[in-house]
């Protein structure tokens, strides 16, 4: 008498994951696309392209060029003169 209510309990217990790994429905697709989309699609991927050629290319960034010693200077040049006192 008591076996079946416990029977009953876990096939409703074992159910919901079986249930649970049912696939969800095909997600709806996108209907075909016309002859005018393809070649208005066709224009902008042109026009995109187009526009890409036109911009300058940049000189690759150095972003530690201010701290390396500018070519051609020698150590030299960087010594100050002595001071004077005529020259306070």
């Amino acid at each position: 008498m008591k076996f079946l209510p416990v029977l009953g309990l876990l096939t409703v217990l074992l159910a919901g994951p079986v249930f649970a790994q049912v696939a969800p429905p095909a997600a709806p697709t996108d209907p075909p696309k016309t002859l005018g989309q393809i070649e208005s699609e066709k224009f902008t991927d042109r026009a995109y392209k187009n526009s890409l050629r036109n911009i300058p290319d940049k000189p690759a960034a150095d972003p530690w060029g201010g701290a390396r010693a500018i070519e051609g200077s020698s150590s030299a040049s960087t010594v100050q003169p002595r001071r004077t006192k005529n020259s306070y």
